[in-house]
């Protein structure tokens, strides 16, 4: 399942709904559901629209806290619109591509966490300020925490911080936790995954850079926009995401090319890692790090106002966003 947030253009109130990517199509599956379930006369249509609500919320962290209820919803709903070709006055189903825009398949994660797995980028970006990879980072699956607050979506702009002059994408993947646990060992962790998505850390590489050689952070240097979509691709549809493609963009311009093969540390690890008598929740975001020379910081060039990044990774569509200076 490609799982979407969107927004329909025609509608009033254009509120955000829960959604998922059928071929050329978006369906929106509380309608979708709401309708399965009134058509099987399971319940009267005032509760269907109650436990549509409920099971199939905008909110993609309710949707995921629901586990398996909210998921076994979806797939019906799915199955629903497959086989039935009715129009329900009222009930809008399926959207063309141009008639939603796309919104960041979870806008509000519980956590967000960014590793640094990939041994080619950490090796290049510290080659230039000749440090070496520190031992740490062989022996221990370290991130920083995000800003919550500041995810975007495809297409969404990013408004060029004012602190800075030095403004980098990063060529990521994520993994979205779909279930709790605490101290959950390697074994255990793909249980915990939903699924998967394209992330770019945007950074302020000064600012960063400074921040980081007190000790502490990156925090000014990051916190202003991460971006994650376009969908996020449910784990039963990518059984093996540790040989996909990636290439980043800047005005059609490909800039970088990558494989997630070359990660060292699997998201599996990354999770029996934070989960060390420490909760993870559903909605949790665990970002992999830039893929060697996946950024600008690696290849001695930088964004300009007005640039148009896309981040390509195979099977997970492609994450656009146009960096502007107001």
């Amino acid at each position: 399942m490609k799982l979407v947030r969107f927004i329909a253009l025609h509608s009033f109130p254009q509120t955000p709904r829960l959604g998922a990517i059928v071929e050329t199509k978006i369906v929106d599956l509380q309608s979708a559901y709401r309708m399965y379930v009134i058509e099987a006369d399971y319940c009267s249509p005032e509760a269907a629209f109650r436990i549509s609500d409920q099971l199939l919320p905008s909110d993609t962290v309710e949707f995921l806290e629901n586990g398996k209820l909210s998921l076994d919803a979806a797939k019906h709903a799915l199955d629903f619109v497959e086989h039935n070709t009715k129009q329900y006055p009222g009930e809008k189903l399926l959207y063309d591509q141009t008639e939603i825009r796309l919104l960041a398949p979870i806008e509000s994660p519980k956590n967000l966490r960014d590793f640094i797995s990939f041994e080619d980028h950490i090796k290049n970006s510290r080659k230039g300020r000749d440090k070496k990879v520190p031992d740490a980072w062989y022996e221990l699956p370290v991130y920083y925490k995000g800003n919550t607050s500041t995810i975007i979506g495809p297409d969404d702009e990013v408004t060029w911080p004012s602190y800075t002059s030095m403004l980098d994408y990063e060529l990521e993947f994520a993994c979205i936790v779909g279930k709790q646990g605490i101290n959950v060992t390697e074994a255990q962790a793909s249980e915990h995954i939903f699924g998967y998505t394209i992330m770019n850390d945007f950074s302020a590489r000064d600012i960063q850079m400074k921040e980081m050689s007190v000790g502490l952070g990156p925090a000014k240097g990051k916190d202003f926009a991460t971006s994650l979509g376009p969908y996020i691709l449910t784990k039963d549809e990518l059984p093996d995401p540790y040989n996909l493609k990636m290439i980043a963009r800047v005005n059609g311009e490909v800039w970088s090319e990558g494989n997630t093969s070359t990660m060292y540390r699997p998201f599996t690890e990354m999770i029996e890692h934070v989960a060390k008598s420490e909760k993870i929740v559903a909605g949790d975001v665990l970002g992999s790090g830039t893929v060697g020379l996946g950024c600008g910081l690696e290849l001695g060039k930088f964004l300009e106002n007005g640039d148009l990044v896309e981040l390509e990774i195979e099977k997970l569509g492609v994450l656009r966003n146009r960096v502007v200076k107001k």
